[in-house]
């Protein structure tokens, strides 16, 4: 019989993506064959699996943390979020259309239930222990007849519920009892356990504390979870790029190079630079406007992903950012896009089918030779790509065996001979000879649709080494083992959890026996 636990929590971002990563590679280090799985994600922040499903990175890193190739079964529906409250609609890793707030959540969200237990039928038969993560909180009044990441979710297993709250925000304590009030009486005994996340200071001084909540709400709690930094673990979604942006000012001129990313209204898959921003030489900073990103004085202008590129393309014209990246372009500054950002560098971007906004034909930045025509189907690929040597800059950028992946809707062509960066030798299982991207005639601006391409160590330092010569730095041998730092940190998550929760507890909860 396979065991359950899902982590609800008191509101949103109170630290349930990462506890779950956490109890994944807690199990997984125990042995058990363990698996993560949330019925319903809403992030702009998404992974291509390798049969070319599209689901949250959120699962994505918990199924590293379990030891496992991600699939779409751990999220089987993904909303993401395409502006005035509506959101594309992917179920089962394929996007069925997009849907405003009310439409979904009037009609649609509950008609999906059969394929969150559908999903769940098929983890059952694979694995013995089943990680779930709830969304928000499961006491919102408004969301509750239609939720089906929720307490649809524990009802229809069954499952133990531990309960968490944000110290580190104020009002965890009544945010607690709060929400265990507003659950009914068959929610209320699914709650085994309560934990307090994300504090800071002496433990020893939340005693009186979890006396009051044990004898208030007659729920054990299972362990105070100290606040952790740093943790080198794939953020999800925009609260998380607020963290990332607070970090960054606080390291401000502290490294030697300076990259900046272009923050627009509908930024996806910011997750492509964490990698450079692991670096102990990259400084990299998220710029909203013209101000910002002339006042950085950036050794590199990076142009992200985006949810509707046509509107950040606009958005990036009428708020002053495109004159300014063009001001610092002109004055030699380089300047990457990757997908969306790719898209916004050539001459202009249609769309004929209305998949992503209301604009027919939309203009580029004219950086480079070509157009994108948005298609009604997207594609979402895993690829293998090799860099035969792009004259980027003052220096050749090389790699073989580069693997990332595609997600976009867009189809570009080219107005006019163009070299290409990269070489695809391989998508989904299937063995291609195409190129990606393009480069500029002088070597300084170039842009891909691979996600990913960052994450390879050798590539990113010579892509950093670039920019330190050009600044008259030496060259760095490869400061990072991406993978290797990944799984330390996991560990590293499950270490501190297991000595913060009272495990034993928590097995009894999960074995029925509390």
């Amino acid at each position: 019989m396979t065991e359950t636990i899902m982590l609800m929590g008191t509101s949103s971002h109170v630290g349930k993506s990462i506890l779950a990563t956490a109890l994944c590679r807690i199990f997984y280090q125990a042995g058990r064959r363990v698996v993560p799985f949330k019925a319903q994600n809403m992030a702009l922040n998404s992974y291509v699996t390798k049969d070319g499903g599209e689901m949250g990175r959120a699962q994505v890193a918990q199924a590293e943390a379990a030891g496992l190739a991600p699939m779409v079964d751990m999220n089987p529906v993904l909303l993401k979020p395409t502006g005035n409250s509506c959101s594309q609609v992917i179920v089962d890793g394929k996007p069925i259309g997009n849907m405003s707030a009310r439409e979904y959540h009037k009609g649609k969200s509950v008609q999906l239930f059969g394929h969150v237990t559908a999903a769940l039928t098929r983890l059952q038969q694979q694995f013995d222990t089943i990680v779930i993560e709830g969304a928000g909180s499961p006491a919102e009044i408004n969301l509750k007849e239609d939720d089906i990441v929720n307490m649809r979710v524990a009802k229809y297993l069954q499952a133990p519920v531990l309960l968490i709250a944000d110290i580190d925000r104020g009002g965890s304590l009544a945010a607690l009892v709060g929400t265990l009030e507003l659950l009914d009486e068959e929610e209320l005994a699914l709650v085994k356990g309560l934990v307090i996340n994300k504090f800071r200071g002496d433990v020893t001084l939340m005693t009186p504390a979890v006396d009051f909540l044990e004898q208030k709400t007659g729920k054990p709690v299972l362990g105070i979870v100290p606040y952790l930094e740093h943790l080198g673990i794939d953020d999800e979604d925009s609260v998380s790029l607020e963290e990332k942006e607070h970090e960054a000012e606080r390291q401000k001129q502290t490294k030697e190079l300076r990259l900046a990313v272009v923050e627009t209204p509908k930024i996806s898959n910011f997750t492509d630079f964490d990698a450079l921003a692991d670096e102990p030489d990259a400084e990299v900073l998220y710029v909203r406007d013209a101000e910002e990103l002339l006042a950085a004085a950036p050794d590199v202008i990076l142009l992200p992903g985006s949810k509707n590129t046509t509107e950040d393309l606009l958005h990036v014209r009428e708020s002053g950012l495109a004159q300014a990246i063009r001001q610092l372009v002109d004055g030699g500054t380089p300047l990457v896009g990757i997908c969306g950002g790719y898209q916004m560098l050539g001459e202009e971007i249609a769309d004929p089918h209305h998949t992503e906004s209301s604009y027919d034909v939309v203009k580029g930045l004219g950086y480079l030779p070509m157009k994108t025509v948005f298609a009604e189907e997207k594609r979402t690929v895993q690829v293998a790509a090799d860099c035969p040597g792009m004259e980027f800059y003052d220096g050749v950028l090389m790699g073989k065996g580069l693997s990332g992946y595609e997600i976009h809707m867009g189809r570009t062509e080219f107005t006019a001979p163009v070299r290409h960066p990269f070489h695809l030798t391989r998508q989904g299982e299937n063995a291609v000879n195409i190129w990606d991207g393009a480069l500029s005639e002088d070597g300084r601006i170039f842009g891909t649709y691979l996600h990913g391409v960052f994450d390879h160590d050798g590539f990113r330092r010579q892509f950093l080494n670039v920019l330190r010569l050009h600044k008259g730095l030496r060259p760095l041998p490869v400061q990072r083992n991406r993978h290797l730092e990944k799984e330390r940190a996991y560990d590293r998550l499950a270490e501190t959890v297991r000595k913060s929760l009272d495990m034993e507890k928590l097995a009894a909860i999960m074995e029925g026996r509390a």
